[in-house]
């Protein structure tokens, strides 16, 4: 990994791991206090760039991604409030205007404003170009209605980007928009997940936001959304790794003291060929979640393919290790509060969300075919 990963990536995984060892990240889901506790050892700052105080001068996937192996080891609550930090504010990194920036980074750095990213909608999952949430330009104003679900954060978001069709152009009428969480007419409706997670459906009826308050130029919205997607799917792998490494560890210490038959799990064949399989999916997707996250912050073009893949590997081969991590611990694996128990059910979530693993496998196939 020292060819993936320079010093100060090195330093800030040490630094943050030393951290979430010794915290109360695992059992603490106020979301709120989770990210004051990220902001106060400072790792938000790798979600802006340091002119805004943030760590790098600019923002470092590789950042990201040690940062989210450390939290989604420990707890895929604080990781996601970490992530929807970064993915929540990316857009106005890229493309805001100077008052966007001087007003959302440094809060997003310093923990003082909740991110969300609001691009899905009930029709327009995968198919992004599908939206029908609309935005319409009244004077200095837009007006904007629509319903967006399945939204990190909603209800809780200071901040919210949000992408709404201000023309009927297929992609180039899609826009990007920075959207007050308290702006009168938006309303959210929480939804209840198998895991613990700040999620709902916004509302918006006739919600009124100033001009200024676009982010980049009328119809950037689509290829902002696919380039803060391309940059921080990569990172979606890395918290998958982290969880696939904290069950292969836990299933480490099951097999090496339950007894069954009169000796060790371990000492079972079948058991030590469950062991290999888990340990090479993980050092696999290590592989590939750091040299796609490598090569994407030396990249002077987009490296969609290689966030494709390690998107794809590494959060089917955590469903795998973390499966196979429940077969192993037996009975006890499926019992609510058991750690594995918690992974299988938090695991899920990572093959659809930023794109699933069959829009993953057509991005890379179309690439091959068209090369």
């Amino acid at each position: 990994m020292t060819a993936l990963l320079e010093e100060r990536h090195v330093a800030l995984r040490e630094q943050a791991q030393a951290w979430v060892d010794a915290s109360d990240l695992e059992t603490d889901h106020d979301p709120r206090r989770v990210v004051e506790k990220l902001a106060a050892r400072e790792l938000l700052r790798a979600c802006v760039p340091a002119a805004y105080g943030g760590l790098r001068d600019q923002v470092e996937l590789r950042d990201l991604c040690v940062l989210r192996a450390v939290l989604g080891y420990r707890s895929s609550f604080a990781d996601t409030m970490f992530a929807m930090q970064g993915l929540g504010s990316y857009p106005v990194t890229l493309a805001g205007s100077d008052a966007q920036k001087q007003a959302l980074l440094p809060r997003v750095a310093n923990g003082q404003t909740i991110c969300a990213f609001a691009i899905t909608e009930p029709e327009a999952g995968s198919d992004v170009s599908a939206m029908r949430t609309r935005a319409v330009r009244d004077g200095d104003d837009y007006v904007i209605d629509g319903v967006k679900c399945f939204i990190s954060n909603a209800g809780i978001a200071d901040s919210y980007v949000l992408f709404a069709r201000t023309s009927d152009d297929k992609h180039r009428g899609i826009s990007a928009f920075l959207v007050d969480g308290a702006v009168g007419g938006l309303t959210v409706e929480p939804t209840e997940l198998i895991a613990p997670h700040p999620i709902g459906t916004v509302t918006l009826a006739g919600v009124r936001v100033h001009a200024s308050a676009r982010i980049g130029d009328e119809g950037q919205g689509f290829s902002l959304a696919m380039a803060t997607l391309d940059f921080f799917r990569t990172s979606v792998g890395a918290a998958a790794l982290g969880m696939a490494r904290r069950a292969l560890d836990e299933a480490l210490a099951r097999v090496r003291s339950r007894q069954q038959f009169g000796k060790k799990l371990a000492e079972f064949q079948a058991t030590q060929m469950a062991i290999a399989d888990m340990a090479v999916d993980v050092a696999a997707s290590r592989l590939f979640v750091f040299s796609a996250a490598h090569r994407i912050d030396g990249a002077t073009t987009a490296a969609t393919v290689d966030a494709a893949m390690a998107k794809l590997y590494a959060t089917e081969a955590a469903q795998r290790v973390i499966d196979r991590a429940v077969q192993l611990f037996g009975g006890q694996g499926v019992v609510a509060g058991c750690i594995v128990e918690r992974l299988y059910r938090e695991v899920r979530a990572l093959r659809i969300y930023e794109g699933t693993s069959e829009i993953q496998k057509l991005v890379i196939g179309r690439s091959l075919l068209r090369s």
